[in-house]
């Protein structure tokens, strides 16, 4: 009963007119900040942090939380209409949302998205709400050695980004992302690797600038021989979303609800990963439709954008409970917290229910404005496609590099965002998959800083994974997801008899 009532006092706190207009101003700038190449919801929250300090502690959290989550659906505007990811997690949504914009069905892609964000963010705050306490404890159960088993996990999910191409090519895209990601210093030891004296590598390749450029940049590169009128004639009207693209929205949006926030309580995993996920067990779950994939199916957008959603409420949890940061962002939040003299833990829910619950419930209206913002503006972000290419692909190369240069104000990060154009558009002409790059970039961190904990705390014994029983049961998953591929070809022989189509101007082919 108690709880109740700290509830809603929260609730109470959160519709104040005054924090209803701090939410929509933090989401509306979160989708602009979102939609620009190289800030993403970190950044953002850090740059307008000093915008909030003068406000009171409720008040400038619930503006930050919502520059964070509008900053995701920012971020798939961009990735949809122009294939330039303003985030990591959002690179998924790439596959297919990309696609149906070059189909002239931007709109659809976009309004599912909303919609999917918004049922992947009521969702897990329900769960949020429900099981806060339980779910930091089982976050904190979660140690180094079933950090790597996940890592693993993702990195064998390459399976499912091959499209129609050798996995043989999947796994040595992926391979080159783990090697880039130990380009710096070691960790561990302090020791320079890949660095070749220099001072610039000592920090390693920021996954931003490597995005940035293997999927953006080379794209702009790939399209500039096309010609610059752009042949995209669709009306208004067909912009719009379909009622099949709608039916077809809400199973991948519960499912990738549960995926996001699952990975999401996590701290380290975030919502890259849980949207790669989502988006593998959408494609699995297609059965002979599989191959389709990567054409511009609707589920490719839906389930990795609740996921994503879903994984950014879900890493409030241990932030909230724990003081442990479930993403980089939270981190930054994190800081916040503390400047307004909070100290987030498990004493905080205690002592400071009303800022905790109005936060969370901040959170739904959030995404309900997002929802009610974005729904019908649709078809007007999707207008941008009739702009012509010779136009709008300069535009865009100059926002890629200029989004670089703001990551570390230094030229250095736009040559590295233009090699890696280049790389981007050699691996698409011979038909290497872009996509297990990113993914080994990202969990290459975190699966050798786990190895180095787990064989720390086993003295050096490599059973550990072995006889921990999470770990244990993420590999053997890892051992089924490498194993289901000819077991579903038996099943389903018409996917095995079926080409899989020629993909133009996409990044995921091949």
């Amino acid at each position: 009963m108690e709880t109740l009532t700290e509830i809603l006092a929260g609730l109470q706190a959160a519709v104040s007119p005054v924090n209803i207009l701090y939410c929509f101003v933090g989401v509306t700038l979160g989708t602009i900040i979102g939609m620009l190449p190289g800030l993403g919801s970190a950044t953002g929250v850090a740059l307008l942090l000093p915008l909030t300090l003068t406000l009171d502690p409720l008040s400038a959290l619930i503006m930050l939380a919502g520059i964070y989550y509008g900053s995701q659906y920012g971020a798939t505007i961009s990735t949809v209409l122009v294939a330039t990811p303003g985030d990591s997690s959002s690179a998924v949504v790439l596959f297919d949302g990309y696609p149906m914009a070059q189909q002239g069905r931007a709109g659809g892609a976009l309004a599912s998205a909303a919609i999917a964000s918004f049922v992947g963010g009521t969702t897990s705050l329900i769960v949020l709400m429900a099981a806060l306490p339980m779910l930091s404890a089982v976050a904190l159960q979660f140690g180094p050695p079933e950090t790597v088993a996940l890592a693993v996990l993702g990195l064998l999910s390459i399976a499912g980004f091959t499209g129609g191409g050798s996995l043989v090519k999947g796994i040595a895209a992926a391979a080159f992302g783990v090697l880039i990601a130990t380009i710096g210093l070691d960790a561990q030891s302090g020791q320079a690797r890949y660095t070749f004296g220099r001072v610039e590598l000592f920090g390693g390749l920021g996954y931003i600038e490597v995005i940035i450029g293997i999927i953006a940049v080379a794209e702009v590169f790939r399209q500039m021989g096309r010609g610059a009128e752009n042949p995209m004639t669709t009306g208004w009207r067909d912009m719009m979303i379909t009622r099949d693209e709608l039916r077809r929205t809400w199973r991948p949006a519960f499912r990738g609800s549960a995926i996001g926030f699952v990975l999401g309580i996590l701290p380290g995993v975030g919502a890259t990963l849980a949207s790669f996920f989502s988006y593998d067990v959408e494609k699995r779950l297609a059965g002979p439709r599989r191959h389709l994939f990567g054409t511009g199916m609707v589920e490719g957008v839906a389930g990795p954008e609740s996921a994503n959603n879903a994984a950014t409420n879900g890493s409030f949890a241990p932030t909230l409970t724990l003081g442990i940061p479930g993403s980089g962002t939270t981190a930054v939040l994190l800081g916040a917290f503390l400047v307004f003299g909070l100290q987030p833990g498990p004493l905080l829910l205690e002592q400071q229910p009303t800022i905790v619950w109005g936060l969370i419930i901040s959170f739904w209206i959030g995404n309900l404005i997002l929802l009610v913002l974005n729904l019908p503006l649709a078809p007007a972000f999707a207008y941008v496609l009739r702009v012509p290419y010779g136009l709008m692909y300069p535009f865009i190369l100059f926002l890629c590099l200029a989004g670089a240069y703001s990551l570390t104000n230094r030229m250095w990060s736009v040559w590295v965002t233009l090699i890696f154009g280049v790389i981007g558009f050699l691996m698409q002409r011979y038909g290497y998959p872009v996509i297990p790059v990113i993914l080994g970039l990202i969990l290459g961190p975190i699966m050798e800083t786990g190895l180095a904990r787990s064989l720390s705390i086993s003295h050096g014994d490599p059973t550990i994974f072995l006889t921990r029983p999470g770990s244990l049961a993420l590999l053997l998953l890892a051992a089924a997801l490498v194993m289901a591929p000819p077991l579903i070809r038996r099943i389903y022989p018409t996917a095995k008899s079926q080409p899989a189509p020629q993909k133009e101007a996409r990044v995921d082919s091949k």
